[in-house]
């Protein structure tokens, strides 16, 4: 059993805790101010120890600081180079400045839900108010802490993660989506120019803006109406990255008959390894070039509700569903990782069977009331 002792300070009166951990080391903790804080700590002691719970103290002293960049370098070999800049740029503006100079052991949820608080809190700056960072940016940062405390407990430093079990985490609001109709679909492409097809490949394929721009002549399976879909362009700051598609697998989709001929046109004069949809300069199309340039352009002289390419993404599955293709189908053509997640993607796009279900329900109970009212066999009988 753990034992407590008394003992004298310049700053008055100190505690200290000896104790045996799990291998009958005999080891002491410092610095109780008073003698019921030596008590809880001694308790803890023990019952960590019959939990198989207990993790020496001196593993805790290592900083978040310390452990933020290991953690980070094995987020960069197993995430894409778009999702590791997420997280990089999180951990230097929002968690590093903050948590780099705490040690593990000092970590505890009250202070962990206090700082998330401030993240959203609206500040005063020079006299100035200074809106608090949104949802997302909070989640990701919450999600960095969180994370590098999961790995200091899978090593040993820590028991249980202290950041576990908040309570205040902010909740995304998800943006009201914008679905073109046929008629807005041709009159943006109209406006785009010579990048009309792409306007409508986009719109009736489903493809992310990066798989669009990736796509080679080698892709395309005109005979069979087909493409696959096989690399992901995704452009971090000013790099190009190339690597798989989202979900980290190659998907064929559709191509519709109307659509076919169009491609035909644009792959004209080009090798196998070409392009289908290259920049100015024959490389790939730049996010800046595009979500700001011709395509803005495109939308404000086509009147339609200002969209960005991603937007055309979400147009092909309201007007794949619009035209009867079922969820399994869809979630195929999208390369979702399930029908499940198509399905809570766009909720919003099967209104139409719920109140094809309280239409079933009311015909149902109509037809068991006139039975109740009408047995069967009544009308033969009295005949």
């Amino acid at each position: 059993m753990a034992t407590i002792e008394r003992y004298e300070t310049k700053a008055g009166p100190r505690y200290r805790v000896r104790y045996r951990t799990p291998d009958r080391r005999s080891t002491q903790r410092r610095g109780f101010t008073t003698k019921r804080a030596a008590q809880e700590f001694a308790a803890t002691v023990e019952v960590e120890k019959m939990r198989g719970e207990y993790v020496p103290p001196s593993l805790g002293t290592i900083t978040i600081g310390e452990l933020g960049p290991t953690w980070l370098e094995r987020k960069e070999a197993d995430l894409k180079p778009s999702a590791y800049r997420s997280l990089e740029t999180s951990w230097r503006i929002h968690v590093e400045p903050r948590w780099g100079r705490v040690r593990l052991c000092d970590v505890d949820l009250d202070a962990v839900e206090r700082w998330i608080a401030d993240l959203g809190r609206t500040k005063t700056v020079g006299g100035e108010k200074v809106k608090g960072s949104g949802a997302t940016v909070v989640i990701r940062a919450y999600g960095v802490l969180a994370g590098i405390l999961d790995t200091a407990v899978k090593s040993g430093r820590l028991a249980k993660n202290p950041a576990r079990g908040v309570e205040n985490l902010p909740r995304k609001q998800r943006k009201p989506r914008v679905y073109l109709t046929h008629a807005e679909v041709d009159a943006l492409a109209r406006e785009a120019g010579d990048r009309q097809t792409l306007v409508l490949l986009l719109a009736y394929c489903g493809l992310r803006w990066g798989e669009a721009i990736g796509l080679r002549v080698r892709h395309l399976d005109l005979l069979r109406k087909r493409l696959h879909v096989v690399d992901n362009a995704v452009q971090v700051n000013m790099e190009m990255h190339v690597g798989t598609p989202k979900s980290h697998t190659t998907r064929w989709v559709p191509i519709p008959g109307f659509l076919v001929d169009e491609l035909a046109r644009v792959c004209e004069g080009k090798g196998r390894d070409d392009l289908v949809f290259p920049g100015r300069d024959g490389e790939y199309q730049r996010r800046s070039v595009s979500f700001t340039g011709w395509f803005t352009k495109a939308v404000q002289r086509s009147g339609v509700p200002r969209i960005t390419p991603h937007d055309l993404r979400h147009t092909a599955a309201s007007l794949a569903v619009s035209a009867g293709v079922n969820v399994k189908a869809l979630q195929r053509m999208l390369g979702h990782a399930s029908a499940a997640m198509t399905l809570d993607t766009y909720a919003d796009l099967f209104d139409d069977d719920l109140e094809a279900v309280g239409t079933a329900l009311d015909s149902a109970r109509s037809r068991a009331s006139v039975a109740k009212v009408w047995p069967i066999g009544t009308e033969a009988t009295e005949q």
